[in-house]
């Protein structure tokens, strides 16, 4: 079987790879569903992926869930390769300050089989799991570009769930000022379904709501988006707030932000944008972490 890596960027709200991106849901079936769309068959058991919200913990080896969606970028990313069959590294990350006592524990949790045989979207897969690489999200998606870390910079990783926030002098990781705020993207969603519910009695879809913080506006009545504009730049102010409690000064560090909320400080937000870099790239850490695989592989002469 060919080795290849894969990087598996395990959001709270999407999963991504280097190349594809899907919704962080799954649905478990007694038996084979009417829609088989995204169907992923595995072990006896019916899977739909990308359907349902997970919902956030802290500890993402609880249950399966994380699991099922590992397999399912895996397929996706050798079904853009036309493959069936792989050797597979995977690469992946938690958080700087999670990495230390959870890190071994999500290893052993995707290399909980060394062989697997699964089933998704029609086409078949087999997979042999060669070793599982974990690594800290948000430096990840900087990695490659670490020279332009001259002087004193943060990093801003603010994702559904959390926020991870990273503080680099001259390249080098503070590792002494690295936090983690549960303050994700989703406490914006929940800002904005409040105010639309306690101004107007309405009750706003999530993908609506996803959709406007992406794009900074969204096709429905004015009046609408003047209250989701007004929460979403609240939340965007406890952000600065949180990274200003964290030593953040705009006259003397430039910020770096990478994930889901880029989007909220890219239309809510009124920075210096030579001194606040949003990294758009949604693969971004996906992509850091096949990065960081292939050095960290290529160090203890593994690879070429």
């Amino acid at each position: 079987m060919k080795e290849i890596i894969i990087g598996i960027d395990h959001g709270y709200s999407n999963i991504k790879t280097a190349n594809t991106c899907f919704k962080t849901g799954v649905i478990t079936h007694e038996g084979k569903p009417a829609f088989t769309n995204d169907l992923l068959i595995y072990d006896g058991h019916y899977y739909t992926i990308g359907e349902g919200h997970k919902e956030y913990s802290p500890i993402k080896t609880n249950d399966q869930d994380y699991y099922i969606l590992t397999l399912a970028a895996v397929a996706r990313e050798l079904n853009l390769r036309g493959l069936r069959e792989a050797k597979v590294i995977i690469a992946a990350g938690l958080p700087l300050t999670w990495v230390k006592e959870q890190g071994a524990g999500f290893r052993a949790y995707l290399l909980q089989k060394p062989e697997v045989e699964f089933n998704f979207r029609g086409a078949t897969y087999r997979v042999g799991f060669s070793d599982a690489l974990v690594f800290p999200q948000g430096f990840a998606a900087v990695t490659d570009r670490m020279k332009a870390f001259v002087g004193i910079n943060m990093l801003a990783d603010i994702g559904n769930g959390t926020m991870n926030i990273m503080k680099l002098v001259d390249s080098r990781v503070v590792q002494s000022a690295c936090f983690t705020e549960f303050y994700g993207t989703h406490q914006c969603t929940l800002g904005i379904r409040e105010q639309m519910l306690s101004r107007f009695g309405k009750s706003v879809e999530d993908n609506l709501i996803d959709a406007f913080i992406r794009n900074g506006k969204a096709d429905i009545d004015q009046r609408y988006q003047d209250a989701m504009r007004q929460s979403a730049m609240e939340y965007v102010s406890g952000i600065f707030r949180r990274l200003r409690e964290h030593g953040y000064d705009p006259e003397l560090m430039r910020l770096y932000v990478v994930g889901g909320g880029g989007c909220l400080i890219k239309h809510f937000a009124e920075v210096d944008p030579a001194r606040v870099v949003v990294i758009a790239d949604i693969h971004a850490t996906a992509k850091g972490y096949e990065y960081m695989a292939k050095l960290d592989l290529r160090k203890k002469g593994l690879m070429q």
